[in-house]
């Protein structure tokens, strides 16, 4: 991505900016998004349904990472991409892509979780990408490119935490890169999200899109969730997806997304 030429310039993998270094920014919104609905799920992106719940990280490029949320068989209302954990209030793609905001590319998961557990999405998100690599993946570099996962609540960060551990081992013991943080951190900065350019979003199912993606999974699996789950927290956040599932449609070493199917993945299917 453009991205990659962008960061040469402003530190690669340097490390981050300093809030009272970034840039400026603005008060107006991204344009393109009110109203807009996903391309795939045909729901409103910023909408969040009574009783759904919101997911946000980022494990490198967001255009793959986005497309395997969106084909998760059930429970998904909305993915969308764009800009979290920076300091600038409703930065660009080009301003993102400087370093100079302290964003790191990310996605936003609406989910129903009476359908899907956030354990899920953790495990896609830890499954997706090496967590291992310090800001960035494969060759896109620089802190945009960082791998992140942002709690809105207690039990997000219990399991974030206690899943880490877990894979930590799964991964021979090399130590995991991910920044783990509140996002009620950022609402000194005006908040921890803001929606990317329309056209990025739900990018790669539309007529055209390059076939790009830059995640590095590792092809290891998150060991089974009551190997390391909290004890109060197992019930409540049991999985909804079998192993079949995972071995059939998980991710698998290098980055594969770009080539699957855009629509979601059959329930019969596995």
């Amino acid at each position: 991505m453009i991205g990659s030429i962008l960061n040469l310039s402003s530190g690669g993998d340097s490390g981050m900016i300093k809030p009272n270094q970034a840039m400026k920014g603005r008060d107006q919104k991204m344009t393109g998004i009110t109203g807009l609905k996903h391309y795939i799920l045909n729901n409103n992106l910023e909408e969040v349904p009574e009783g759904y719940e919101v997911a946000v990280f980022g494990n490198g490029c967001f255009w793959g990472s986005e497309k395997s949320i969106w084909r998760m068989p059930k429970g998904i209302h909305s993915t969308a991409v764009g800009y979290c954990a920076g300091y600038t209030p409703n930065p660009t793609y080009n301003e993102a892509c400087s370093s100079m905001t302290g964003h790191t590319e990310g996605v936003r998961v609406v989910y129903n979780p009476k359908e899907i557990s956030y354990v899920d999405i953790l495990r896609m998100f830890w499954e997706s990408h090496d967590p291992t690599q310090y800001m960035g993946q494969g060759s896109d570099r620089g802190s945009q490119y960082r791998s992140g996962i942002y709690y809105f609540n207690e039990d997000q960060k219990r399991l974030i935490e206690s899943s880490k551990k877990a894979y930590e081992k799964a991964l021979g013991g090399r130590e995991i890169k991910t920044e783990i943080r509140s996002a009620i951190d950022y609402d000194k900065y005006g908040g921890l999200w803001y929606f990317a350019e329309a056209y990025h979003q739900q990018y790669l199912a539309k007529p055209g899109a390059r076939p790009y993606c830059s995640a590095q999974p590792q092809g290891i699996s998150l060991p089974a969730f009551e190997s390391w789950a909290p004890e109060d927290l197992k019930e409540k956040y049991t999985p909804a997806f079998p192993e079949s599932f995972w071995k059939k449609h998980g991710p698998v070493r290098g980055c594969s997304i770009v080539r699957f199917d855009n629509e979601p993945i059959s329930e019969s299917s596995y």
